[in-house]
């Protein structure tokens, strides 16, 4: 895993100390080549022996290894990780602006794949596909996602339970049947209802797949297996933006993995599709 990834995906589990080091390297990456330990260390106000047991926790033999991993991370990017790329004329906002929002969904979908490993999405496809029946849960936007999510995998023929209601949600649990799986949408994964509806599932046989923010969670922590999504950016506004956009890719390609590894599926989706639009026709 790229070590920029590593530190953001585990900081949520870091010391207050850890923290400071690692918000310092997100945030100075393309410097970190011109820092010794001891030279961050004096810049945070710390032990250098903070920063080297810093860098063997993140799994590097020292800070010198980590700075090295670093360095080249950034030079593989080509640049600041952090900052927008060039684009356009001299003084064109509209163009620059443009521009940086495509790089950063670029890099906020390449992240996304990286986090979520061949191995781990393959034993997701295979249990949605397995699954007698699929449950599908979100509040708020991760609400839409999980409404338009179910929706395709009604057309792939999956007998699919919807709700946006937890106690409409809670109702149905008395449906569940041992192999069933339920997709729980939740952007930070720390709201008590999902962690309590994630639990019943499971207590009646049920497997529960999380799709969070690829951070340290209650909901991911206790799902059976988990999708992350990596999307970062010092502007509110453009992190939510990035969220947004790396979760549909994630989703568009579980989707299609979904179509593959099922011809049956496939095919069900052919024939809905035209039955939908023989509907629109008439």
């Amino acid at each position: 895993m790229p070590p920029l990834l590593k530190i953001r995906s585990e900081r949520d589990q870091m010391s207050a100390i850890e923290r400071r080091i690692a918000d310092f390297i997100l945030d100075n990456a393309h410097l970190l080549r011109d820092y010794s330990s001891q030279q961050l260390a004096s810049a945070l106000g710390i032990s250098q022996s903070s920063v080297v047991k810093f860098s063997q926790k993140l799994g590097f033999k020292g800070y010198p290894d980590l700075k090295y991993s670093v360095g080249q991370a950034v030079a593989r990017a080509g640049s600041d990780p952090q900052a927008a790329p060039p684009a356009g004329e001299p003084g064109n906002g509209y163009a620059q602006l443009g521009e940086r929002l495509r790089h950063s969904r670029q890099a906020a979908d390449d992240e996304t794949r990286v986090a979520n490993a061949q191995a781990d999405v393959e034993r997701i496809v295979a249990l949605v596909d397995g699954a007698p029946k699929v449950f599908v849960y979100g509040l708020g936007d991760d609400g839409l996602y999980a409404r338009e999510f179910a929706m395709r995998l009604s057309l792939l023929g999956m007998l699919t339970v919807h709700h946006a209601d937890p106690i409409l949600m809670m109702a149905n649990l008395s449906a569940v049947r041992p192999g069933d799986v339920l997709l729980v949408f939740s952007e930070f994964g720390k709201l008590p209802q999902l962690y309590q509806l994630s639990r019943q599932f499971q207590d009646m046989g049920g497997k529960v797949v999380s799709i969070t923010r690829h951070s340290a969670n209650p909901l991911r922590a206790h799902a059976d297996a988990a999708l992350v999504v990596c999307a970062h950016d010092p502007a509110p506004s453009m992190a939510q933006l990035l969220y947004r956009s790396a979760l549909q890719s994630l989703l568009d390609f579980l989707f299609v993995l979904l179509c593959h590894a099922n011809p049956d599926r496939h095919r069900q989706l052919g024939v809905n599709l035209e039955r939908i639009e023989h509907l629109i026709d008439t």
